[in-house]
């Protein structure tokens, strides 16, 4: 069963990634697609806004696919100096100092979406977007760096 839960997480992981990089595509589009008017004369309102959200998402979504994959700054030079169970004593507190910080994240980004969703607050943008859609990407983006964090953790505990 741990298996099968390691194998679904990491799928989780791979496809936030994916999801990071389809933000990252909206990114371009719509740089293009202000740049393009402004040469043809007509203004589109709100893309500078959606490109912006688009970065946030992208960063986010990739936060997870990142640290599984190790492209986070980590202290493995300094792991790389320890053996045996210095090193794994050292690795599970940093994970579990990391699992701690990045709950609180996610607590809060969550709690930040649910309390805008109630007042309906908007942007202050052009477009006037109610702020709860692109902060949704966040929170869920947030949560899923939490469970991969989380996840390193306790493969680490268990790990022999």
């Amino acid at each position: 069963m741990l298996k099968s839960l390691d194998r679904n997480l990491n799928k989780l992981y791979k496809f936030s990634g994916y999801v990071a990089a389809f933000f990252l595509i909206l990114v371009a589009v719509f740089i293009l697609t202000g740049i393009s008017s402004r040469i043809f004369g007509f203004y589109i309102r709100g893309l500078a806004e959606y490109s912006g959200y688009c970065m946030a998402a992208a960063s986010f979504f990739a936060l997870a696919y990142t640290f599984v994959e190790g492209g986070h700054i980590r202290i493995t030079l300094f792991l790389e100096k320890l053996s045996g169970t210095k090193k794994k004593f050292i690795e599970t507190w940093c994970l579990s100092i990391a699992s701690f910080f990045s709950g609180y994240l996610a607590f809060y980004f969550v709690k930040m979406l649910i309390i805008s969703y109630k007042f309906q607050e908007r942007s202050e943008g052009a477009d006037e977007i109610l702020i709860w859609i692109p902060q949704t990407s966040v929170a869920i983006g947030s949560t899923i760096f939490f469970i991969s964090v989380f996840h390193q953790f306790i493969l680490t505990i268990k790990k022999d």
